[in-house]
């Protein structure tokens, strides 16, 4: 040992800790990478709970991000890390905070979660990031995540109006904002034994449905199933401009298509170029997107032939992202000729109608639809067929 090896040694030491390396960097593998990386941003990273979180942004005082900002990569490399993932995704927007999952052996798990500053830098990343080879033959995988904060509450008495559900359910879960409730279709004065609870972050979303897991509590002394509801599904605002398709709900299951084409079309006669009922819910389309926005403006929250409506702008299903989906549950890619483009988010009677994978036709939320299919004759046959063709794919 020489004279200078103390001093080298001690000098080490001091750099060591005027950087403050964080614990989850200290002792990693590519310690000196990570660190340069928070010298070059100013970022900050910390490893906790099984996920490394790197950011927010230095001098960052405003609330977080949205809804809608936060991105989701798959297929990461288990040797790939956040030095040579930040310059990738920073190239196509303000990073506010990437997470990379991690595993007890110092791996990452293969994915993560990126969260930017505005939901068009997340659209983007999507958008030109998807496929992107980080590594000689390795393709990331991108898509947007879903921050759901629903849930699925079957089992609830049939007699319970949207009032006594939201009481009942706040008295033992925290968090909630709404209740959206489904009238049945033969009886308007009882709703169809299940329900959606919205809350006001996935944290409590989660929370909640930890603590009404069956077996644990009961509501109005009745056994529920719980489970996440089906995320809303995100459509792009200049899309959202072009739609001309109204989604009108809590119709009698009395009227016809033709009153719902005079009902809709007495500001502007001929305005309507045909109409769809299914059941107790309807689709109408338009000629042009004013009379659908004049048309939906007059008639949402009133009365038609003794019910109150509600009537608002469909919602166009990305085909791409429905060809996925039907593949990733292996079924065929390839909708069919007659499938439409519009869905509404909520009712999972329209969206098992045009054939888009919904997450409350599995697990415990698949016997109060079949049920309600098997005991309500007037149902569209279509619609049965369909909806039985999915839950076989699904079993």
């Amino acid at each position: 040992m020489t004279a200078e090896d103390p001093a080298s040694s001690s000098t080490m030491s001091n750099n060591a800790a005027s950087i403050n390396i964080p614990e989850g960097v200290a002792g990693a593998p590519n310690e000196a990478a990570l660190v340069s990386l928070m010298e070059r941003t100013g970022y900050s990273m910390v490893q906790e709970n099984g996920q490394r979180k790197y950011g927010p942004p230095p001098g960052w005082n405003a609330a977080s991000p949205p809804r809608g900002c936060e991105i989701f990569v798959g297929k990461i490399p288990r040797d790939v890390y956040e030095d040579e993932l930040v310059p990738v995704f920073e190239s196509v927007g303000r990073i506010y905070e990437m997470r990379l999952m991690m595993d007890f052996d110092g791996k990452n798990r293969g994915y993560a979660f990126v969260m930017y500053t505005e939901k068009h830098e997340a659209k983007r990343a999507v958008r030109e990031l998807n496929n992107y080879e980080v590594r000689p033959g390795r393709l990331l995988g991108v898509c947007s995540s879903v921050d759901n904060c629903r849930l699925f509450i079957g089992g609830i008495p049939k007699t319970k109006k949207r009032e006594e559900i939201l009481e009942e359910v706040s008295k033992v879960t925290e968090g909630v904002l709404d209740v959206i409730v489904y009238a049945s279709a033969a009886d308007k004065m009882k709703n169809r034994g299940f329900a959606f609870v919205e809350y006001e972050s996935h944290r409590a979303a989660a929370m909640a449905r930890r603590k009404l897991m069956p077996g644990r509590i009961q509501l109005w002394g009745h056994q529920i199933a719980v489970d996440w509801a089906e995320p809303e599904i995100d459509v792009d605002e200049d899309v959202m401009e072009t739609v001309k398709i109204l989604y009108v709900r809590n119709l009698m299951m009395e009227t016809s298509e033709e009153t719902i084409r005079q009902v809709f079309s007495q500001w502007n006669p001929g305005c309507v170029e045909r109409v769809k009922k299914i059941r107790d819910y309807a689709f109408v389309h338009f000629t042009s997107r004013d009379d659908a926005v004049m048309a939906m403006d007059h008639l949402n929250g009133t009365e038609v032939e003794g019910s109150c409506i509600e009537v608002t702008l469909a919602k166009p299903v990305d085909k791409e992202q429905y060809s996925r989906q039907k593949a990733s549950k292996g079924a065929s890619a390839t909708p069919e000729p007659t499938q439409q483009s519009y869905v509404y988010q909520c009712d999972p009677y329209t969206l098992a109608y045009y054939g888009y994978p919904y997450n409350t036709l599995i697990g415990p939320n698949r016997e109060y639809f079949v049920k309600e299919l098997q005991t309500n004759p007037e149902l569209n046959q279509i619609l049965l067929k369909k909806l039985c063709k999915k839950i076989s794919a699904f079993s």
